[in-house]
Order: C-alpha cells, then sequence, then structure tokens
C-alpha cells in the first residue's frame, strides 16, 4: 500500500493525550475529516508525534453523492435508493409455455400483418383488428380452463413479478431490513418496513431472481436458516411496535442442503410456526407464485391466506408426488390434478381464504395491474381484522387451521390400497333375543298370508332381510353349539388345512374332504345334546320355510314375466296384416262351404285349412325361440280315459325305474373309489388348462372310460335290467293291442284322416323345470 506524506501541523502548548482527546470532535476548529488528509504533529520539548493513513477504497453507497441530484418524483424519495433493487437494465425476454404454443402463430400473423402495412403503407386495420379478436378469444378460452399442472408451470414463469416487484409497486414508502443478527444475511427472504395508503406494515416475503444472475444470488428462492431467523426477528419487531405483518410466499421450499440441516433448518421453521401462532398483530400471507411444502408454511400461519390466481400451495411438488406414486415424474399432470394445489380447489378445502384474479396471460402479462389487486386485497383484508381484539386475532388464527382437514366413513376402499392394509376387526355379532325374534317371524307371516288371500305380491324386501338376518343367527348359534361340544379347535384346524391346501388352481385334497366329512358327522350326531339346540332348531325351520317362500315367490314371478312375454309375442304374430288376412280368407271359405263340421269339408279346403295352420304354427315357433325358448312340436290325439289311464300307470312305472337307476348310480358315484377318480378327473382337467398336452389328454380319457364303465356296470345290474325288460314287454303289448296308446283305430280310412289333420300340441321347454304347453 502506497504512502502519502503531508505537510505537518504544529500544535503547540498541548500534550500528545490532550491531542486525541480533542481530534475527536475537532483540532483547532478543524474537521476529522480534513485533518485525516494531512500529516500532522507536535512538537513540545523536542518531542513529535506524526501519523500516516492508509489509502481505501471509497465505500460504494447506494444514494447519489449530492442530495440535490436525487429526483424528487421518484417514489420513496430518497428511501428507494437504500435498496439494491434497481429496474433491469434489459427488458427480459418473452418465454412461452407449451400449452401457449397455439397462441404464437397467431400472434405471428398479427406482426406480420403490421409489418406488411408499415412496409406497404396500405391499410390492414381490418385485417388486425379481426385478428387481434382472434388472438383474444383464443387467450381467454385457454386461460378459462387451465388444467393444474399448466397453472404450476404459469406460477414458475421465469418472468412472473416477484415480491419486490410487488411491494415497490403496492408501497409508498419502504426500507427494507438486513440480517438475522447472528451475522448472516440470506437474500432469499427480503423484510422491511412499508408504508400503504396510511398504515405502516412489516413486509417479508421469499425473493426469486428475475434472471440466472439473480436467481443464484438469491439462490433460486429457497431460504436457509438464517432466512427463516432473519423473517422472525422481523416478526418480534413488527409485534413489539404494532405493525401488521403481510407475507409473501413464493418458494418451491427449504433448501435443503447438508449445510442447512446442520445449521438447524428443521429448527428454524418450526419455531417460526410456533411463534407466529402467538403473535398479537394481524398477519396476512399472500401466495404470488408457488408455496412449497414447510418452507411456504414457516411465514404462511396467517389469519388470512390469499392465493393469486395461478398460484399453487403444495406439500410436494407435482414432480416429487409422481415419482414417489407412480416412479416416474412423467406422471406430474396426474399427481397435481390428484393433489388439489390450485387457489380454487384449496378454497374449497377451506385452506385458502381468497383467490386474487390474475390477467389473461397470468401475472407476467400486466404486473402493474396484478399488484394493485393484491393492494386492494390486503386493504380488504385489513379493515376485517383490524376489528378484532388481541384475544379475538389469536383464537380466529388457531381455529382457521384446526378446522383444516377431515374425514370420511363408507367409502369403498381400492383393492389396491386394500393390499397392505391390516384387516379390519368386524363387530363382534349380538345375538336377538328369542321373544323379539319370534315377534318378527310372526308379523312376516301374516304379511305372506294376507298377500296370498288377496293374491297380491308378498313382501320380498321384508323376506330379503328376514332371511339374512335368520342365516346370521343360525350361523352364531352353530358356533356357540360347536363352542359347547368342546369342538371349536377341531374347526380351527381343519379350517387352516382347508385355507392352506386350498387353491384356485388345484382342487381339494380327498384325504381333507374325509376330515371334512367325518368332522361333520361328529358334528351331527353330537348337536342334539347341545345347550342352545331348541333355539338352532327353531331359526333353521324358520330360515327353511321363509326360504321355501322366497323361491316360491321367484318362480312365480319368473313364470308371469315369462308367460307375459309369450303372450305378447303371441299377439304380435297373430295381429300381424299376412296372417290376419290367410285367417279371414280360411274364414270365408268355411262359411262359403256351408259344412258344419270338420268331416264335411272337401279335401282341397282341409288341405288349405292344415297348410294355414302348419304356417301360423311355424310363425309362433320362430317367434318364442327369438325369446330364447326351446320349442318342440308335439302331435296328438283324441285318447280315451281308459287309454290315459293305461298311459299314466305306464308313466307311474318308468318313473319308479328312473328312480331306482338313479338311487343306484348316487350309491356309485358316493363309494370312495369312484368319488377319488371324479376328484383326480377334476384335477387333471384343471392343470391340463384350455389346452391340453397329448399326456394330458390320455389321462382324462382314460379317468372318463373307468368312470364310465362303472356307472354302466351299476345300470346293468340283473335286478335293474329284468325289471326294464318286463315293462318294455308291457309297453310293447299295449301298443299293438287295438285302441291301444297311440289312440289309433281299425278303420283304415279314419287313420288316414287322423294322421293327416291330427290336432297338434306346441310344446315350449324352458330349463330344467319350466314348460309351459
Amino acid at each position: 500500500m502506497a504512502t502519502i506524506s503531508h505537510s505537518s501541523l504544529a500544535c503547540t502548548g498541548a500534550s500528545a493525550s490532550d491531542l486525541f482527546r480533542s481530534s475527536k470532535s475537532d483540532v483547532n476548529g478543524m474537521p476529522l475529516k480534513a485533518l485525516g488528509r494531512a500529516r500532522f504533529g507536535s512538537k513540545s520539548r523536542g518531542f513529535a508525534v506524526s501519523a500516516k493513513l492508509r489509502k481505501v477504497k471509497k465505500h460504494d453507497y447506494p444514494w447519489p453523492k449530492d442530495p440535490k441530484d436525487v429526483d424528487p418524483n421518484v417514489k420513496g424519495g430518497v428511501l428507494t435508493h437504500l435498496s439494491h433493487f434497481k429496474p433491469l437494465k434489459e427488458k427480459p425476454k418473452p418465454v412461452t409455455l407449451d400449452f401457449e404454443k397455439p397462441l404464437v402463430g397467431l400472434s405471428k400473423k398479427i406482426m406480420d400483418v403490421r409489418k406488411m402495412a408499415n412496409d406497404t403503407g396500405l391499410d390492414f386495420s381490418d385485417q388486425i383488428v379481426s385478428l387481434e379478436n382472434k388472438y383474444q378469444q383464443a387467450l381467454k378460452d385457454l386461460y378459462t380452463h387451465l388444467t393444474p399442472i399448466q397453472r404450476v408451470n404459469i406460477a414458475r414463469h421465469p418472468n412472473r413479478p416477484t415480491f419486490l416487484d410487488h411491494v415497490f409497486n403496492i408501497t409508498e414508502k419502504f426500507v427494507e431490513l438486513h440480517g438475522d443478527r447472528a451475522g448472516y444475511d440470506d437474500p432469499a427472504i427480503v423484510t422491511g418496513i412499508g408504508s400503504m395508503d396510511g398504515r405502516t406494515y412489516m413486509f417479508m416475503g421469499h425473493q426469486k431472481g428475475r434472471n440466472t444472475k439473480e436467481n443464484i444470488q438469491r439462490n433460486f428462492g429457497m431460504p436457509t436458516p438464517h432466512g427463516y431467523r432473519k423473517a422472525l426477528r422481523m416478526m418480534y419487531y413488527a409485534d413489539h411496535h404494532g405493525f401488521p405483518i403481510v407475507t409473501f410466499i413464493d418458494t418451491p421450499g427449504a433448501y435443503a442442503d447438508l449445510k442447512s440441516e446442520e445449521l438447524g433448518q428443521g429448527e428454524a421453521i418450526a419455531h417460526n410456526l410456533r411463534t407466529m401462532f402467538g403473535l398479537k398483530v394481524p398477519i396476512i400471507s399472500i401466495v404470488i407464485g408457488e408455496g412449497g411444502s414447510g418452507g411456504a408454511l414457516a411465514i404462511g400461519c396467517a389469519n388470512k391466506l390469499l392465493m393469486l390466481e395461478n398460484a399453487v400451495f403444495y406439500v410436494a411438488s407435482p414432480e416429487a408426488c409422481a415419482a414417489i406414486l407412480w416412479k416416474s415424474a412423467k406422471a406430474s399432470p396426474k399427481a397435481a390434478e390428484k393433489l388439489k394445489i390450485t387457489a380454487s380447489e384449496l378454497c374449497k378445502l377451506q385452506i385458502a381464504d381468497g383467490v386474487i384474479p390474475e390477467p389473461l396471460g397470468g401475472a407476467h402479462a400486466d404486473p402493474s395491474w396484478t399488484s394493485q389487486q393484491i393492494k386492494i386485497a390486503i386493504n380488504e383484508s385489513m379493515d376485517e381484522l383490524e376489528k378484532m381484539d388481541t384475544q379475538e386475532l389469536l383464537k380466529h388464527r388457531n381455529l382457521k387451521f384446526r378446522k383444516i382437514g377431515g374425514f370420511q366413513e363408507g367409502i369403498p376402499i381400492d383393492p389396491k390400497k386394500k393390499v397392505n392394509m391390516k384387516k379390519k376387526e368386524g363387530p363382534i355379532a349380538s345375538k336377538t333375543s328369542k321373544e323379539k325374534l319370534e315377534d318378527e317371524v310372526e308379523k312376516l307371516k301374516q304379511q305372506i298370508l294376507k298377500a296370498k288371500e288377496s293374491s297380491t305380491k308378498p313382501p320380498d324386501a321384508a323376506l330379503n332381510v328376514m332371511i339374512q338376518k335368520l342365516k346370521k343367527e343360525v350361523d352364531h348359534e352353530f358356533s356357540e353349539a360347536a363352542k359347547a361340544m368342546g369342538m371349536q379347535e377341531k374347526f380351527a384346524t381343519l379350517r387352516a388345512e382347508f385355507s392352506k391346501g386350498n387353491s384356485r388352481d388345484q382342487l381339494m385334497d380327498p384325504i381333507l374332504m374325509d376330515k371334512i366329512t367325518e368332522l361333520k358327522n361328529e358334528f351331527n350326531q353330537g348337536l342334539a345334546s347341545a345347550p342352545n339346540y331348541a333355539s338352532l332348531k327353531y331359526k333353521l325351520d324358520m330360515l327353511k320355510e321363509f326360504s321355501n317362500a322366497k323361491s316360491l315367490s321367484d318362480s312365480k314371478n319368473k313364470a308371469a314375466k315369462l308367460k307375459q312375454e309369450i303372450n305378447k309375442k303371441f299377439e304380435e304374430v297373430i295381429c300381424r296384416p299376412d296372417i290376419k288376412e290367410k285367417m279371414e280368407a280360411i274364414k270365408a271359405k268355411l262359411q262359403d262351404s256351408g259344412a258344419s263340421s270338420f268331416s264335411d269339408l272337401d279335401d282341397d279346403l282341409k288341405e288349405k285349412l292344415a297348410e294355414t295352420k302348419k304356417e301360423i304354427e311355424s310363425e309362433l315357433i320362430d317367434g318364442l325361440e327369438s325369446l330364447g325358448l326351446d320349442v318342440e312340436v308335439v302331435k296328438s290325439k283324441a285318447k280315451e280315459l281308459s287309454e290315459q289311464t293305461s298311459f299314466s300307470n305306464f308313466r307311474s312305472k318308468m318313473e319308479n325305474l328312473n328312480e331306482e337307476i338313479n338311487k343306484k348310480i348316487e350309491d356309485v358315484i358316493n363309494s370312495s373309489d369312484l368319488k377319488d377318480m371324479i376328484e383326480l378327473l377334476k384335477l387333471e382337467i384343471a392343470k391340463a388348462g384350455k389346452k391340453p398336452d397329448v399326456k394330458s389328454k390320455s389321462k382324462i380319457q382314460a379317468l372318463e372310460q373307468q368312470i364310465k364303465q362303472r356307472l354302466s356296470e351299476a345300470i346293468n345290474f340283473s335286478e335293474l335290467k329284468e325289471k326294464h325288460e318286463e315293462l318294455m314287454a308291457e309297453i310293447s303289448e299295449a301298443t299293438k293291442s287295438p285302441g291301444g296308446l297311440d289312440g289309433g283305430v281299425n278303420n283304415e280310412h279314419a287313420k288316414d284322416d287322423s294322421s293327416k289333420y291330427d290336432e297338434s300340441r306346441v310344446e315350449i321347454n324352458v330349463g330344467a323345470n319350466r314348460s309351459f304347453a
């Protein structure tokens, strides 16, 4: 460092100590500043003192050197110069978001037409106005139907106005205050005092950069613990002086590096949360961009939380949420929709208290207008909060956060979510008293009887409820009986074996089936000795009775519905114009013939009558088959009473023989050997699947052949065979005898007539249990 020698200044009659004591203010009327530029000394009795000052760099103060150079029209006056936040020298470049690209074409067209008008001197004002109207309409349609992820992109827009942009727009005076009084000043959080419409506020908020250089300086709006402690200091300052606090939230979250964690990032945020709930001044928070997690909440515990229209407030960013849930950040649009992070959705959830409108195109389209809307919202909220006293303010702030959240019951859970959830323990079934159950049963019986007498529909709803109730009661009684008989452990062991051994692609093990059968027989044998046997038997009888009534009611309903459909189809066929025309023609011919009976008709008319009849029958059969019914035309002849009696006798004998055969087959099937073979066949078929290989096919065919052989041996039992042969002989004799089963007569002419013009009957088979003739 270079030194400069100055002329000495003699001070006679004073010591060195007196000299320095007097130099605190002036030395012989000379300012200290002027004194510093000179080399001074003192000679007294041969003693001299001299000093040299090093040349240092002058401090670059933010205000002008001459107060006269300050423009009096600058908003905020001299105080404005205290802030390092200055207007950018270069205008920020326009940034087009992905969803805004359709508007770029229209904007380019407008610019081209204007350029053409300037170059040619022609008037294109009509075309320009038309294109501008079209652009504004497209912009309106786009920004009134934004998706959540599009609003997230707008909130992160590089040109979106920052905290200081809004503060300088809405305040008359603003002074920035720095430092956390612990040696640090975090530029990501800005605090200061400002005045607005006669009120003094403490402003604080997250500050992002307007370009890359500023973003690096401001750490992209992510505060360290020093920033939150600076905000905490200003909160205490505002609370002490009674200044309302206005916070601006615009951060992706607190800075999560190793150094911040070492310095107590979590503790700093928690301290702010606790302190804000105890401040005695009104607090208003405004989300102007994105509010991320605890970093936003650390200055967001306010009486009023307001949000700009395109701002977002979330516990985790959509990209982070998508990476956690769907293992890919590409699912962020879906995550943004599920998170409910937009202003309108948060207002519905009563997390945010109001939405501040933005211009079309976002806040960056017109920052000044957006700032004025924020100013209006702050004034309205302050007018409301100023009416409250201290205790009301604290209670209001506490209740605002206490009411957030809720729960819903009775909503079905997604099966995928149930996989790792603990199984809910079902409520213990309470046993209905015997008297109450008997009363309910009697009431239902009376309702069924009344419905039967009045030929009305039985009470199906009450019947279903009673059946379900009786099923639960019977299950409860069976459990009580098993407990009383000491068989509960056996049932539990067998149930565990069944659940372990039984799977979808494997049928039940025959050994396990035998165990189940043995336990069932043992339980049934000792059931009569159970103390609740009488109650169980009563409930079982009632369940059986009501189940029969329900099945009868269902079958009647089905039969009535089917009958109605058949009648409707018959009516459609008979009422067809071509069928009607043929029937009218036949009637006219019959009247013209003058015949009194069928035998008096001539052969031609008989043939025409038979043809018309067959045609109508064919149409009816087609109509019935369209209803999914199996139709069978059975030709029948007039039968004598004796013949009908004879046929009914043969019928009963055939039914008895069928019963014996079925019983024999059941005995064979229930035998252990055949049962094992059937189970093995089922197991092989299940293993083979839809496309069995050659080995599986051969095994299945061999098992099928063995089962068929065993069944044929049972049917060919000698006693059954003899009964079958005797019955066939009786039927053949009855058929050969005159006036036999087929109702034939010896008159050959009569046989011919009957074969041609016999009456016919249409039989409709519906499944196994229904038929209509």
